[in-house]
């Protein structure tokens, strides 16, 4: 019972690591006090659900390899591992577009 509670908890890291950073810009286009940069504070929210995620579903896949008859907690598992693995890219990029930023508003400072 522990691997599908595993996997399913990976699953929901997974969409939950996929889905902050959109949400965040998604915010910051409707505020009045928050700008575009400030939905950078989801970052590292998102860096940590997705390990997270990566890791349970390491955890399930391990446990339902073990066990007999867990075949659905393996599934489940594997997409919460896909899942997380693009909120990691996903805060990647959002790494590498804070740094292109930071760069050129300090390119842009000099003049």
């Amino acid at each position: 019972m522990r691997g599908l509670s595993s996997a399913w908890g990976s699953l929901l890291a997974g969409v939950a690591s996929v889905a902050t950073l959109p949400v965040a810009i998604y915010l910051t286009r409707y505020s009045e006090r928050y700008d575009l940069i400030h939905g950078s504070f989801a970052i590292p929210l998102a860096g940590a659900l997705g390990v997270v995620a990566i890791m349970l579903g390491a955890r399930a896949k391990r446990r339902s390899a073990v066990r007999l008859g867990s075949g659905s907690a393996g599934g489940v598992a594997s997409v919460g591992r896909v899942l997380g693995i693009i909120g990691v890219c996903l805060v990647m990029a959002g790494v590498v577009a804070l740094a292109v930023y930071g760069l050129l508003e300090y390119a842009g400072s000099r003049d």
